[in-house]
């Protein structure tokens, strides 16, 4: 029997030896598997990214020229806005002055129009003694003043 003992410890050796190196060859066959379908999967989630980012630059740009043309209504209507309450501050402001009694602009120039005329018209209407004459030269106001003077 001691023979037969030594027999099945041979048998377990080999049988352990030959399912260790199955073992090994299944672990270097995984690998050899991941790499090849590393590269494969890496390829294939590259082009998949490439297609993404595609799409959402699409996106992106439709989005942009929408907000693009909501902005520039935005900016169209604030600006319509503004102007109608600057010019509704401008009236106030003149409605005011007006209050207070201060001319405006144009009050203002046809006064001075009509004061120009009436100067005018007064200086027309002078006797020519009174209108002022026109200056002489000096050497005329000496001989004046040496005949006054005699």
């Amino acid at each position: 029997m001691a023979t037969k003992k030594n027999e099945d410890r041979k048998i377990v050796p080999e049988e352990v030896r030959e399912s260790a190196h199955k073992i090994w060859l299944a672990g270097l066959g995984a690998l050899a598997t991941a790499e090849e379908e590393g590269s494969r999967l890496f390829r294939t989630l590259v082009e998949r990214g490439e297609e993404f980012e595609s799409r959402g630059r699409e996106r992106v740009g439709r989005v942009l020229d929408t907000v693009g043309g909501q902005v520039g209504t935005v900016r169209k209507t604030a600006e319509e806005r503004l102007g109608k309450l600057g010019s509704g501050v401008e009236e106030a402001v003149m409605r005011a002055l007006k209050q207070l009694g201060v001319p405006s602009r144009e009050e203002i120039d046809t006064l001075n129009r009509r004061i120009e005329e009436l100067a005018r018209s007064i200086e027309a209407l002078r006797p020519e003694a009174a209108k002022p004459k026109a200056r002489t030269s000096s050497s005329t106001a000496k001989k004046t003043a040496r005949d006054t003077a005699h």
